[in-house]
């Protein structure tokens, strides 16, 4: 197999707002990428401000002009609570922008609420593989893990990613596509999530980070500034086939060294 990575590119903003302005463009720009090449335009979202930060694409020109019919969405990590429940980031996508623009609900991949944590990661899996039988997802020629056309990530104060936390050993997962926790150190404790060999196939990802709680983490993750405990930080590890686009806003951005 091959193993060559893609590059890494950090974009800074003066503000949020910039910030949201610049990802709906970047999203926009791959969905008809990816949609001439293919076909279809599979997106993984998380939770967190990300939905928020990703509201200029349910106004126009975007909400009108992308081929929405194409897209197919999935979550990088999910509570394993009711739909409905106010900790769900599918209700959050719902709210903020699913309910705001015509996906079709086939193409909409929530989690199996009625299941355990196991059992919800378990059905997540079989699911996914299901897609890449069906052709919908195609295998990386350089993990052998399904990838992603795009996905959309943030990152916690404590660098984790998805629900890949620093002091559990889950993120060391290397032969699952959909692990699990049912002791998340951020609450709601069970959930499930992607682990790094299919977070590191997708095409391309960006990490969305905005806010002064995060300039501490990001200057760990982009600039050379050691962890505080000497252990990297699961944002350290995120890297993308194609391209790994940072979106900071100046907040996020203010400690990094000039030279990012």
């Amino acid at each position: 197999m091959a193993t060559q990575k893609g590059k890494k590119t950090v974009l800074k903003f003066d503000s949020e707002e910039d910030v949201s302005k610049a990802l709906a463009k970047y999203t926009a720009d791959l969905s008809e990428k990816f949609i001439k090449q293919k076909g279809s335009f599979t997106v993984v979202l998380s939770g967190g401000s990300l939905i928020d930060t990703m509201r200029k694409l349910v106004e126009p020109p975007y909400k009108d002009s992308i081929e929405w019919s194409k897209w197919w969405i999935f979550w990088v990590d999910e509570r394993v609570v009711p739909l409905g429940h106010d900790d769900s980031n599918y209700k959050l996508a719902l709210d903020g922008f699913l309910s705001k623009v015509q996906i079709p609900s086939s193409n909409i991949y929530a989690i199996n609420d009625k299941e355990s944590p196991e059992g919800a990661a378990a059905d997540y899996e079989a699911r996914l593989k299901q897609l890449v039988e069906s052709k919908v997802l195609p295998l990386s020629a350089i993990s052998g893990f399904p990838k992603f056309d795009l996905m959309l990530l943030g990152m916690g104060p404590d660098g984790h990613v998805a629900s890949l936390f620093p002091s559990r050993t889950h993120r060391h997962e290397k032969e699952r596509l959909v692990t699990f926790i049912t002791d998340s150190p951020k609450p709601p404790p069970p959930r499930i999530t992607f682990t790094f060999p299919v977070i590191n196939s997708a095409s391309e990802i960006a990490m969305v980070v905005t806010g002064a709680e995060l300039a501490n983490m990001a200057d760990v993750a982009l600039g050379s500034v050691p962890p505080p405990d000497g252990i990297p930080p699961p944002c350290t590890e995120v890297s993308a086939e194609e391209e790994l686009t940072w979106f900071l806003d100046k907040d996020a951005a203010s400690k990094l060294q000039t030279s990012e």
